[in-house]
């Protein structure tokens, strides 16, 4: 992996707009006993399963497809002394079973919302699981729906989906302005490091380019209008 490659998450805690006292929360929100088995899917490099592993001895997986997310996943666990297997794998290939499931902001590798929902209910049977998905908190300018699709659910329908495929919805929670500004921000903080080690890199110009550009589609056209919802949901 580049300098630059690395460069991109280095700053991010995890892939999501969440707080570490909101992460807390939605962790204590899942009942996590010292033998409840963990499953991520679309793990990234598994931050939050991590703080979940520490609550539990039982099997913790974690699944993805990006190699480098998954190694500094690995690197993590070996770091902190927990025992999570982070397996290079598509979510959607998954046959097993857990007492818990994250899928936090990876609906789209089970095909979206609504999919993700019937597809946890296999996973698990019987339990817990900690979604995480973007929703429109007002209505979508044709820019932003442009940017996300059409697979973005206001709350309400979002909501309404997890009750059709046989959920209750235990917690919700909506990320915070400042969640989202700080993810943003975090987003590209590493990438703003490396411009400013690297002025003279025959990539700087694009590179700066790029993230000029996503932080004023951020400031223009999704702030405010782009939500996140996190429920915890049993069954």
């Amino acid at each position: 992996m580049s300098e630059l490659d690395a460069a991109r998450y280095a700053r991010l805690r995890w892939n999501t707009p969440l707080s570490e006292p909101h992460a807390e929360e939605l962790l204590d929100h899942l009942d996590l006993t010292t033998a409840t088995s963990i499953v991520d899917l679309g793990c990234g490099w598994g931050e939050l399963l991590l703080r979940a592993s520490g609550r539990t001895t039982a099997k913790a997986i974690g699944l993805d497809t990006d190699p480098a997310g998954l190694a500094r996943g690995r690197r993590a666990a070996v770091d902190r002394g927990l025992d999570v297997d982070f397996v290079e794998q598509d979510a959607a290939g998954y046959g097993g079973t857990a007492d818990r499931a994250l899928c936090v902001g990876s609906a789209h590798t089970l095909g979206g919302a609504r999919a993700m929902l019937t597809a946890l209910a296999d996973v698990v049977p019987s339990g817990r699981v900690l979604v995480g998905d973007g929703c429109w908190e007002s209505p979508p300018t044709p820019a932003a729906a442009g940017i996300f699709g059409d697979g973005v659910l206001a709350l309400p329908d979002l909501v309404a989906a997890c009750r059709d495929t046989g959920w209750h919805v235990l917690h919700l929670s909506m990320a915070t302005q400042h969640e989202w500004d700080d993810f943003e921000s975090r987003h590209r903080a590493g990438v703003r490091e490396w411009l400013l080690a690297n002025p003279d890199d025959p990539r700087a110009a694009q590179v700066r380019a790029t993230a000029d550009s996503r932080e004023h589609e951020y400031l223009t056209v999704y702030r405010r209008v782009l939500g996140f919802a996190y429920l915890v949901l049993a069954r």
